[in-house]
């Protein structure tokens, strides 16, 4: 019989406990893969919100709880304008109501010179020409039944759909840009923006732009790229942190229960493992067993809890209210992190039951009654 075979045999011995263990462990590594995705979806959709129209930055207010809750005054937006090595500023409200089932529906507000250049390119119809019209984003217009000439009503106000635009950006296609007066006026937030979006000057610094803003005034935070998101919005950094604890917690729970499986094992076959040493087996190759069977085990319970982690992901976006803004990403890292998990889970484990049955004596464990 082939080492492999008698590892497969040993576990297989114990189908329940082993069927339980699996089980056990794999939650964890669904856990882990789903709120790996999730983060790395959150992180793609604040890409996108950070390079809407071709800006190389954006500006927010510095502090701000969250990136919605930011509010720029218009003398500050002016400041950044006039700002050297700066081509184009341009401030953008974002409004976010329910609009029918979508309770994440964000209304972006322009000014009417701002859309050209800041509006995704245009399936059909044309930019907003009145105070009371919006280009509304290929998702929801499908979302909402509406088309061109159609209404949409945000908070109470209607408006006429004058375009549709799609986007690769799943918030903004699942939104609409509106005249930014018309957007302050329902928000209820006269004279501000949200952020101000900046596209340098060729062969200026965007990182050396965005310093002297910051300098100038201290009141704004210029996010550069999404290590510099943290200023205004401590969300990510939440969700890095959770998966973190997560990760921690699977692995010393999964590793008590690696452990518990192991040792009754060790337990169960003393006098095995006693004629094993007597006709020759070494120390290290019971080690290796021990060892062994608990890294298959693990093994089978990472491809297990892959699966489910993205069975899980994929049944959760099936809900409008969530597939509105967000779309889990799988980067093979996410995947990686679970297998290290699961090998970490099954290495620590695996330690004192392989000690034990190590130190075990052929003589005593043929005695073991």
């Amino acid at each position: 019989m082939s080492f492999l075979a008698l590892i497969a045999r040993n576990l297989v011995r114990q189908r329940t406990r082993t069927l339980l263990t699996v089980l056990g462990i794999g939650i964890g590594i669904t856990t882990v893969v789903a709120l790996g995705s999730i983060t790395q979806g959150m992180k793609a959709a604040s890409e996108d919100i950070l390079r809407a129209g071709g800006a190389n930055f954006m500006v927010a207010q510095k502090g701000a709880a969250d990136l919605s809750f930011s509010t720029i005054s218009l003398r500050d937006w002016r400041a950044v304008e006039r700002e050297p090595g700066i081509e184009r500023a341009w401030g953008v409200l974002m409004h976010v109501s329910r609009v029918g089932s979508n309770p994440f529906f964000i209304t972006y507000g322009l000014r009417p010179e701002d859309m050209p250049a800041a509006v995704p390119k245009l399936d059909a119809g044309t930019l907003p020409h009145r105070p009371r019209e919006l280009v509304l984003g290929a998702g929801a217009a499908d979302s909402l039944d509406v088309g061109l000439g159609g209404t949409v009503t945000i908070g109470r106000s209607a408006f006429r759909v004058s375009g549709i635009y799609r986007s690769g950006s799943l918030l903004e296609n699942g939104g609409a840009y509106a005249p930014l007066a018309a957007v302050q006026e329902i928000a209820r937030r006269p004279d501000v923006v949200t952020v101000v979006y900046v596209m340098v000057a060729h062969g200026a610094s965007a990182r050396d732009v965005a310093a002297r803003i910051e300098e100038g005034s201290p009141q704004l935070a210029a996010i550069v790229d999404l290590a510099d998101i943290d200023k205004v919005d401590q969300g990510l950094r939440i969700l890095d942190a959770g998966n973190l604890a997560i990760s921690l917690l699977a692995v010393v729970i999964g590793a008590i229960g690696v452990m518990n499986t192991m040792t009754m094992s060790v337990f169960e076959r003393t006098r095995e493992i006693g004629i094993l040493r007597a006709i020759g087996w070494r120390g290290r190759r019971i080690m290796r067993l021990i060892v062994g069977e608990s890294l298959v085990l693990c093994t089978i319970a990472a491809a297990l809890g892959m699966g489910l982690g993205v069975a899980a992901t994929r049944a959760v976006t099936l809900i409008p209210a969530v597939s509105s803004f967000l779309e889990p990403q799988y980067p093979v890292g996410v995947f990686v992190r679970a297998l290290l998990i699961a090998v970490g889970v099954g290495l620590a484990g695996a330690l004192y039951p392989a000690y034990r049955a190590v130190r075990l004596s052929p003589m005593g464990a043929l005695r073991y009654e």
